[in-house]
Formats: C-alpha cells, structure tokens, sequence
C-alpha cells in the first residue's frame, strides 16, 4: 500500500459533464482513507501558476448535479515545455501534494503521461470527454448526457421540420469521432449520418435524397464537424442546395449546448465510480493509468494505450441507420 498524503485534483480541456461528481468522489474518498486532497484550478495552467485550493467535504457539497466543473479548466500551451513542468512539479512539492488525479481526455493524459515518465509523482487519469474517444473504458464521463442533450434538440429540430417539410442539416460536436452523431443520429431516427470514420456519407445522402422515398414530410441529417470529407454543416447545406434545389433545406449548429446541463444519472454513476476508483488505484501503486468502467467493472488502462487508440466505429451500427431510416 502506496503511502499517500496528498492528493491533487484537476480538471483539463474541453468541460463535459459529470466532471463534478467525479471531483467529488475523489475528494470524499479519499478524505475516507485519511488523505487531505487538494484542488488544482484551470487544469494545467493553474498548476504552473500556484491556483491550488484546499478541499473538504464541504467543497464538494451540491455539486453532483452541476454541469462543467468547479475547478474550472484551461488550456496550456507553456505545459508542453520542459520548462513549464518542471515550474509545475515545483508548485506541487511546494504545496506537499504527492499524487494527482487528472480528469480530462486525450490532451489532458497526453500531457499526464510525460509529467509522470519525467518526475516521480504518481498520476492516474479520469475519462472526462463528450467525445467518447477514449480506449479503456465503455463510455466516457460527459457522453450520455451530451448524446441525451443532442436528442433532445433534434427532436425538437423534428417538430418544425415536419411543420414546414423541411430538411434540417444538424451539427454535433466530434472533431475527430463521430460516435455522438452516430449514436445520436440512430436514436433520432435521422436519413444520413456523416462521420469522419465513413467516407462514403455524403454519396449515400445524395442517392437517399433521390432515389430515397419521397412522402417524407421531414428529413433529418447529423453531421458531426469534425468530418473533413464534407467540411461541416454549412458545406453541407451548399451541396444539397445545389444538388436538389427543390428540397427547403436548412442548417442548425448545436455547438456548445452539449456541454452543458446536468448530468444524467449514468454520467453521475460512472463518476463517482471511476472517481473512488482512483483514489484507491493511487493507494494501491498505481500510476500512468487511465481508469476506466469496461463491462460494469472497473479497468486500469495506461495512458499511452488509451490515447493512441481511440474507439472505433462498429460498422453494423452504420448499416443500422442505412436500413432504419428507409
């Protein structure tokens, strides 16, 4: 058993609900285990910048049901420099902390993994991203909200799309992972989904719109932005326009509405389980891990794995929407 004294907790990169609850259940168990936790504000930046906060019971009072996250997050480009993690890791031996709990995605365990291999403070991550990106875990914390917020909008989008007859091109986020537009896409019963992983989405959409049925008083397609083939929403829209003039086409951009909100409560199970799984990880000896909920148990990823595999998409899930949206 790892003797740890002092735990800090960050949050990295882009927020993502559920990020709460899982400050919360590090900061409770490990005041369970006797361990003083303490708060890193902006993730990375606030590191190097000394914005440490000491947290109790209290701190993470009435938060379980807030979207982003307390601690606020930030971008930094100086952690990337020798310089500036050597100016962080200064800061923690200052402030007595001896192991952190990194809450973020890709970037947040990238910089994670070269913190822990130069300096010897042991560093476990949680999965914090809407994207679900990651390897090692089922779902990631932020993702069934996120999907849940984008479902709610696109059935909302539905009623006045079939109010006027109109097809609707809808943007979600997913700059390199379609799994929000794919599994969104599925649940709200959308003609086409384009996603970086298929490079045929925008062909199969055309052929759809003109040899698909025609007694179709609403027509729903889920772009997420990060699809390069077809340049977003907006390129999109022009491209149909052009191609079928006589579809009332239109464009909604969800955008950051998908961030937030509450969490739903799977976002705040996984949470708080992954969140008390890390700290007892960080008391077993853990370090340079990722953890993560892989069939109802919990999963100890390294960190290199984890961000250089990224999820893929099932290809039965695509042929699902071509023969559901018939």
């Amino acid at each position: 058993m790892t003797q740890i004294k002092n735990i800090g907790v960050f949050t990295s990169g882009g927020d993502a609900p559920g990020m709460n609850a899982a400050i919360r259940a590090v900061v409770r168990t490990a005041m369970y285990y006797g361990i003083e936790v303490t708060g890193i504000r902006r993730g990375y930046d606030g590191m190097g910048k000394g914005e440490f906060v000491t947290m109790n019971r209290k701190s993470v009072s009435n938060i379980i049901q807030r979207g982003g996250t307390i601690l606020k997050t930030a971008r930094c480009d100086n952690f990337r420099t020798p310089e500036g993690r050597k100016n962080a890791y200064e800061q923690l031996l200052k402030h007595k902390v001896d192991a952190l709990v990194a809450i973020g995605g890709d970037g947040t365990f990238t910089g994670a993994k070269v913190f822990g291999n130069e300096y010897d403070i042991p560093v476990v991550g949680l999965p914090g991203t809407i994207d679900n990106d990651l390897v090692g875990t089922d779902f990631t914390i932020g993702y069934d909200t996120a999907i849940n917020t984008v479902v709610d909008a696109v059935d909302k989008i539905r009623d006045t799309a079939e109010s006027h007859d109109r097809l609707f091109i809808v943007e979600v986020m997913g700059r390199d992972s379609g799994l929000i537009a794919l599994r969104t896409g599925i649940a709200t019963g959308a003609e086409a989904i384009l996603i970086p992983e298929s490079k045929t989405g925008l062909e199969g959409l055309f052929n759809r719109l003109e040899f698909g049925r025609k007694d179709k008083t609403s027509r729903i397609v889920i772009v997420a932005e990060g699809d390069d083939t077809v340049g977003g929403a907006f390129e999109v829209g022009r491209l149909v326009q052009e191609k079928f003039p006589n579809y009332d086409t239109r464009i909604s951009i969800l955008g950051h509405i998908q961030r937030g909100g509450a969490p739903s409560c799977m976002d705040r199970v996984l949470a708080s389980r992954v969140g008390a799984a890390a700290v007892e990880a960080l008391r077993d000896g853990h370090r340079n891990e990722m953890i993560g909920l892989i069939n109802g148990e919990i999963a100890y990823t390294p960190f290199e794995h984890a961000i250089k595999h990224h999820q893929g998409i099932d290809p039965n899930m695509i042929k699902l929407v071509e023969m559901l949206s018939m």
